[in-house]
């Protein structure tokens, strides 16, 4: 039988080819090909857009798998008041280009006539495709990025309406940073409580040097902020010599990966690692490929993960527990695990638990007002959008996690510790905190 790649490569995909190439109909959902078992009564058509490649490619790298187990979940389409809607999902990649993802958003919904909008992982792919959706018209549904970039990164005012009619999120926020930062860094180890923060001129960054690094400061932290760089920054060493003389013990950082790799290996060079403590490092400290990257530097960078293996919840809609989706990513890719697996997961979860609770999921107004009082179980966790810090905002939690070494023989060069719950109790805690130097 002909492999998947020998037909894509010989230039005759058709139809039939295509489904007997992918071996049944998990691999040909992906295509749209799968029909459910009885004839639906319509299709909805769901866009999904994610970083796959480019700079924050990390967050996208899990997509694929995901995707596949949700488009074999819904093979058979789902149940909405009496009616059987087949989904159909139009998966996208923004390159990492904040542009792209607003322009694949708008052919979305314009060429593709999507009825929903599905979208994860940072301000540059979040903000552009929720702001083509609420000036469409379209109900848009996203996760992972602090919701006050979201929300006020976005025009909205405090103390004032929402402006957002169509456009929602779940995801955590600055105090949901501030509350498992302070029980990680008052934990077992010891340092001055001197802060160094290493801060991008972009929607997270900005958003944490407003909200966050004031609560850090007023929690007891003394912040040293040599104010914000441009990402694509070649050379930290202004930065790199204020924490020096400022003698931080600790350091906080949201940056891009490569941002990061520069500047962690300039300060290695210049001695601040031997200065550090603790380096609590977000957004690039996420995902074992680019700790990995990072060689003999990357262990002990202490992390915090909007989910984890060890989380105590399922997904609604594949019904596999946190554990099940990682060793089964693990078993069919051979790569370790990523936290990026269950967000994705969630937000899949989130989006079928709206489509339901609308009643009518082709009237665009209907859905936008079920999201509005959505509560769902998640992967991440139960979700409930009547109790959010803002309207069409929900809180979830952050956990303090650490990279150490991985024992011997495991599969892989390092493994991904919880070390604090402060947000979520009911997340076990597995390991202690240790200095970055230990």
């Amino acid at each position: 039988m002909d492999t998947f790649e020998t037909v894509l490569r010989a230039g005759r995909l058709n139809r039939r080819d295509l489904i007997k190439a992918a071996g049944g109909m998990a691999f040909a959902a992906p295509f749209g090909l799968a029909a459910p078992a009885r004839a639906a009564d319509a299709t909805l058509k769901v866009g999904f857009v994610s970083p796959r490649t480019g700079p924050l490619a990390s967050f996208g790298e899990s997509d694929p798998f995901i995707l596949q187990q949700v488009r074999a979940a819904l093979a058979k389409g789902v149940e909405v008041g009496g009616k059987t809607y087949g989904i159909e999902i139009l998966d996208r990649d923004t390159q990492s280009d904040p542009v792209r993802a607003g322009q694949l958003a708008k052919e979305l919904i314009n060429k593709d006539k999507v009825d929903f909008m599905l979208s994860t992982s940072t301000p540059e792919t979040v903000n552009p495709v929720a702001d083509a959706c609420e000036a469409a018209g379209v109900p848009s549904l996203s996760t992972i990025m602090p919701w006050e970039a979201f929300y006020f990164g976005r025009g909205a005012k405090p103390g004032e309406p929402s402006p957002f009619k169509w456009s929602f999120l779940f995801s955590f926020g600055v105090n949901d940073f501030l509350k498992c930062y302070v029980s990680q860094w008052n934990g077992p180890v010891q340092t001055n409580k001197k802060v160094g923060a290493l801060l991008p001129n972009d929607a997270d960054g900005n958003a944490i040097r407003a909200h966050l690094m004031p609560a850090l400061a007023k929690a007891g932290f003394t912040i040293v902020d040599p104010g914000g760089y441009e990402d694509g920054t070649t050379d930290f060493s202004a930065q790199i010599a204020k924490f020096k003389s400022e003698g931080v013990e600790i350091l906080v950082t949201f940056p891009i990966p490569p941002d990061f790799a520069t500047f962690w290996r300039q300060a290695a060079q210049q001695g601040l690692t031997k200065q550090l403590k603790i380096v609590q490092v977000a957004k690039t400290g996420l995902f074992p490929s680019t700790i990995e990257a990072l060689g003999s530097l990357g262990p002990n960078i202490a992390s915090a993960c909007y989910w984890h293996k060890d989380f105590p919840y399922k997904s609604s809609v594949t019904g596999m527990s946190s554990k099940d989706i990682a060793d089964s990513y693990e078993k069919a890719t051979g790569k370790q695990w990523s936290q990026q697996l269950g967000a994705t997961q969630s937000l899949f979860d989130a989006g079928v638990a709206a489509l339901k609770a609308s009643g009518a999921p082709t009237d665009k107004a209907a859905l936008a007002k079920a999201i509005s009082t959505l509560k769902a179980d998640t992967t991440v966790g139960a979700i409930d959008f009547a109790k959010g810090p803002v309207p069409g905002v929900v809180n979830t939690p952050i956990i303090g996690t650490q990279w150490i070494k991985a024992k011997p023989g495991s599969k892989f060069k390092l493994d991904y510790v919880i070390t604090e719950n402060a947000n979520d109790p009911n997340v076990p805690v597995g390991a202690k905190l240790i200095p970055y130097n230990g």
